[in-house]
């Protein structure tokens, strides 16, 4: 089995930024606690801390990004659900082992230096997972 320990964040897909931080600073009084440039997953984060976990919001960072054709197909919204694990290796071998797609075959360094896995929605029920290990 998978040791969950909690939910990480959530991940919302935006074409820009401005109206997410004019909502979550001015409206909500949450302040921005890390904004971050993932190349490798071409995206840039804006991290908001909240009493139970973080909120991500997710842009592209360029007109190859994969969140382009997510924003096209479903516009700003929901991205994907992660979940902390204790330990990615195990986390990885274990939905291997039970035949779960994933996307990519090894984890990737994420936003804050997580090391983050995606689960396919193909396997999940339609819903994007990431596990990460802090």
């Amino acid at each position: 089995m998978i040791d969950i320990i909690g939910i990480e964040h959530m991940a919302i897909a935006v074409n820009d930024f401005q109206d997410t931080r004019n909502f979550f600073e001015e409206i909500l009084g949450l302040k921005l606690s890390n904004s971050e440039t993932i190349e490798d997953q071409g995206v840039i984060t804006d991290i908001y801390n909240i009493k139970n976990g973080k909120v991500e919001f997710i842009k592209p960072l360029g007109k190859d990004s994969k969140i382009i054709k997510f924003l096209k197909k479903r516009g700003p919204g929901l991205h994907h659900i992660c979940f902390q694990v204790k330990c990615i290796k195990d986390s990885i071998k274990y939905l291997k082992e039970n035949d779960i797609k994933l996307i990519g075959d090894e984890y990737s360094i994420g936003a804050e230096g997580y090391k983050v896995i995606f689960i396919h929605p193909k396997s999940t029920g339609g819903i994007l997972i990431e596990l990460a290990e802090k």
